[in-house]
């Protein structure tokens, strides 16, 4: 089966926005660039690798696509490449049965820890020498924390195979995941390895739109910290040599945000024009979208909220959703990412699309105890 061509457009996402009007509130569907893309996305990290699962996650992006949602993210190592392989079927069917369209969703995957193929095997650093050491795609010194590589050829290698699961010709994001790994393992090298990447990122413009880094501690890191990245010099890596050249650029980072871990809009861990802010204000300054992981901490914070979460994000029935409704009104993020591996799932969160994200006031309460 060949695989399907175009990428979300302007055009495509101002379309599925209009489907919903009237049914979803304002500040729902949200810019990047010139896209319109939804608040709250559907990730696929969580679940079991096999078949039940991977049909849940199928159902779920169906709804969610009925829903309001258009942003889906996932990760060639999810589920050992099933959680691609779940969404390009489902994405194939909803495109086949007039759901929406190819250039009406936008779609997220990263490479950068060693994949299994399905099942994980008996011998995984055997399968791992096997697959990437013995047909020349990595050298073991490529390799950090032994799960970890970012060299152009192991990419390479990684997006074709993201592109066949997903069967989509064309990405709408590729994220470098997880660098910090690199520069934990050995700093200088470590580096010298991001900017090599992120240089490499920028040459392919037929398969994929644009792109980003997704990390989990090393943007909320304060400077000076052990696998602390700078936003600023991983933006000015990203820039291509002849800047007027056309291509996919840096336009997005992905990191954890949620009630527990408030760290990308409270903390200062960015340096930036000689003062140090939290790394949402800095993804602004730069002109980046943001996209939160972990929104509700993988399930973590559906139960047993203190009750300032409640006054402070009143009238919604759920923890689920008072989480949910904290990260989707953070200042500066684009979407918000959560797992959705059943129905019941997209439901539930997605009823926040009728509701306006929150004002200041409701963080005001939370980080101050004041109205």
């Amino acid at each position: 089966m060949g695989m399907i061509s175009g990428r979300a457009t302007a055009e495509g996402t101002s379309r599925y926005r209009k489907r919903f009007e009237g049914r979803v509130a304002g500040g729902h569907f949200r810019p990047l660039g010139d896209l319109w893309l939804s608040s709250i996305g559907l990730g696929t990290y969580l679940g079991d690798a096999d078949d039940i699962t991977d049909r849940g996650y199928e159902k779920a992006i169906r709804a969610a696509l009925e829903a309001g949602c258009n942003v889906f993210d996932t990760a060639i190592n999810y589920r050992n490449q099933r959680s691609e392989q779940a969404m390009g079927r489902a994405l194939a069917r909803a495109f086949d049965e007039g759901v929406a369209a190819r250039d009406e969703v936008f779609v997220s995957t990263k490479a950068g820890f060693l994949p299994f193929d399905r099942d994980q095997p008996a011998d995984p650093q055997a399968y791992w020498l096997r697959t990437y050491i013995e047909t020349g795609l990595l050298l073991p010194a490529d390799i950090a924390a032994g799960c970890h590589a970012i060299r152009p050829e192991f990419l390479a290698d990684q997006l074709e195979r993201s592109r066949r699961n997903l069967g989509l010709g064309t990405i709408d994001l590729f994220y470098l995941h997880n660098p910090e790994t690199q520069i934990e393992d050995q700093e200088e090298q470590g580096w010298y390895r991001v900017g090599r990447a992120l240089g490499w990122l920028g040459t392919l413009g037929d398969h994929i739109a644009r792109f980003g880094v997704a990390t989990w501690e090393g943007l909320r890191k304060p400077p000076g910290e052990v696998g602390h990245l700078s936003l600023a010099a991983l933006a000015e890596a990203a820039q291509p040599a002849d800047r007027s050249a056309g291509g996919p650029r840096l336009e997005a980072i992905q990191l954890p945000l949620n009630l527990a871990m408030p760290e990308a809009i409270a903390a200062p861990s960015q340096e930036f024009e000689g003062v140090t802010i939290p790394v949402v204000i800095a993804a602004a300054k730069l002109g980046l979208g943001v996209f939160t992981s972990a929104s509700i901490l993988q399930g973590r914070l559906v139960r047993a909220l203190p009750p300032e979460v409640d006054s402070a994000f009143p009238g919604l029935d759920t923890d689920a959703q008072r989480a949910l409704q904290f990260t989707r009104s953070a200042p500066g993020v684009t979407t918000a990412l959560t797992g959705m591996s059943r129905v019941e799932h997209v439901s539930e969160n997605l009823e926040l699309s009728g509701l306006e994200p929150a004002g200041s006031e409701a963080f005001e309460r939370l980080f101050t105890g004041s109205a």
